[in-house]
């Protein structure tokens, strides 16, 4: 389990005393000819005296936050458990993240790259349609690096992503999708199938704002014992189980319409006590995401004849709706890790968002940047679309251009990268990896004009989600590695 130690460890973060730091160099928004390279020396460290770590961390936070007004939902609450029994293959037992078959973790994290960095041959021996399909052609990628309780160091991954039982993403989707599990898919981008036209805001390929910009499943057992996985690809996942098949398949680069494979991804899985699935249910709620309650191929609420107890159904049956409620919600799970959901209706750029309710810390972020591209910012006061309910302003929160992995030029502007993740800056204080549903598209509002209605829910503003964070320095370390090197400029004064 993710537990950050009480005290922060004594050596410095970053390279040995007497070592020369590189200069930061930003790199010129991708629509602009010339390159307008600017360094700026980082900022000092703050000096810390004691990092309260763990969830006492976590609720001492809430509880002063809660005594300054803010509109945060007081969290669930959240017992110590005992570990559910991990999960077996077929199915037996309680779901639990997988790195391969038989290899139950506590969680783990994958970034699966581009085609344009990456590419997979089309008649690579690993592809496999094992959820159903037709092998998709063309230019794709299925290589991926994943870090893990087990291993929280990123590393290249072995064989390709989503393809079956040897990769962490085929591994845990294949015990829920042929197991016997509660279950609940949502995505913002099924492309028809299901059929989510019937509702507001919603067309043959997406529901847009004011929905959700989530993707994902959730299952779970009779005891209540849950995963979660988190995923950003369009159209995949687009059902929870065999018994209600997806009519066009249900694999990873096997389904006809647009999955994004092309396109850079990251998925997240999470194994969830019995508290923890109810706080997720209500997370979701509270992010509007786009699911259909009504529809076995993405809600299962019964199992070997049994129903969903009611005060699980009752969460269950609020999903698949837009709610006008803008609380955000800050959540410790039983694991370590920190869910942080952001409201539709609480229009202000997503990750200054997040980085307020972490106490003003400064963020260095990789998601689909275009247009309407949320440039970096120096601080709150570069932001002038907020709310009075966050309290503390948000820190400085970069835009990462581009990087590199394995000598490999990695470029994270939309269109290359479809991933939503970030990590706290090294002047930070603490070593955050976060995993997200949201891009830093939106606005930061016209000074002469704040918080104006029409400016403000742009985009992503607009938009809930939910957000993972653990305070993980190797897992920070890690996902900081792929994504530092240039970086998007700041708005122009």
């Amino acid at each position: 389990m993710v537990r950050p130690p009480a005290k922060p460890p004594a050596k410095p973060r970053g390279k040995p005393a007497g070592a020369k730091k590189p200069a930061r160099t930003r790199a010129a928004t991708a629509d602009t000819s010339t390159a307008r390279a600017r360094t700026r020396m980082a900022p000092k460290k703050k000096a810390l005296a004691v990092k309260t770590g763990g969830r006492l961390g976590v609720a001492v936070a809430m509880i002063g936050a809660l005594s300054a007004g803010t509109n945060m939902i007081p969290p669930a609450k959240t017992h110590p458990t005992s570990p559910p029994p991990m999960s077996a293959p077929g199915g037996v037992g309680a779901p639990a993240p997988l790195l391969a078959v038989g290899r139950p973790v506590e969680w783990w994290f994958a970034y699966k790259f581009s085609s344009g960095e990456f590419k997979t041959a089309a008649d690579d021996p690993g592809r496999v349609c094992a959820f159903g399909g037709t092998l998709a052609k063309g230019s794709f990628s299925l290589k991926y690096a994943v870090a893990s309780s087990e291993n929280p160091t990123l590393t290249d991954g072995p064989g390709l992503i989503g393809q079956g039982g040897g990769d962490p993403l085929g591994a845990t989707f294949s015990q829920i999708y042929n197991g016997k599990y509660y279950f609940v898919v949502w995505n913002d981008q099924f492309y028809g199938d299901p059929d989510r036209d019937k509702d507001k805001n919603c067309d043959a390929k997406q529901c847009a704002s004011p929905w959700g910009h989530s993707k994902g499943m959730l299952a779970w057992d009779a005891s209540g014992n849950g995963v979660l996985l988190q995923v950003t690809t369009p159209s995949w996942p687009a059902s929870g189980g065999v018994a209600v098949p997806r009519h066009d398949g249900n694999t990873l680069g096997c389904i006809s319409n647009d999955n994004n494979i092309g396109n850079a991804q990251d998925f997240f899985a999470l194994r969830l006590s019995p508290d923890d699935v109810k706080a997720v249910l209500s997370g979701l709620a509270r992010a509007s995401v786009s699911t259909d309650v009504t529809n076995p191929q993405i809600v299962n609420k019964v199992v070997n004849g049994v129903p969903l107890a009611p005060d699980m159904a009752a969460l269950v049956n609020a999903l698949g709706k837009v709610t006008t409620d803008n609380r955000f919600i800050d959540q410790p799970l039983s694991s370590g890790f920190r869910m942080i959901v952001k409201p539709s209706a609480l229009h202000v750029p997503p990750w200054q968002f997040l980085s307020s309710v972490l106490d003003s810390e400064p963020l260095l972020t990789a998601t689909w940047w275009a247009n309407p591209q949320i440039p970096s910012t120096r601080s709150g006061k570069d932001v002038h679309c907020w709310d009075k309910s966050l309290t503390k302003p948000p820190g400085e929160v970069d835009v990462a251009f581009n990087a590199n992995w394995e000598g490999v030029l990695v470029g994270f502007t939309g269109g290359p990268n479809h991933a939503k993740i970030g990590v706290s800056m090294p002047s930070g204080a603490h070593h955050y990896a976060i995993f997200g549903d949201l891009n830093q598209q939106g606005q930061l509002g016209d000074p002469a004009h704040p918080n104006d209605a029409k400016t403000c829910n742009s985009s992503q503003n607009g938009r809930g989600g939910l957000f993972f964070v653990a305070d993980n320095p190797q897992l920070s370390a890690g996902v900081a590695k792929l994504i530092t090197g240039t970086r998007a400029p700041f708005p122009t004064p």
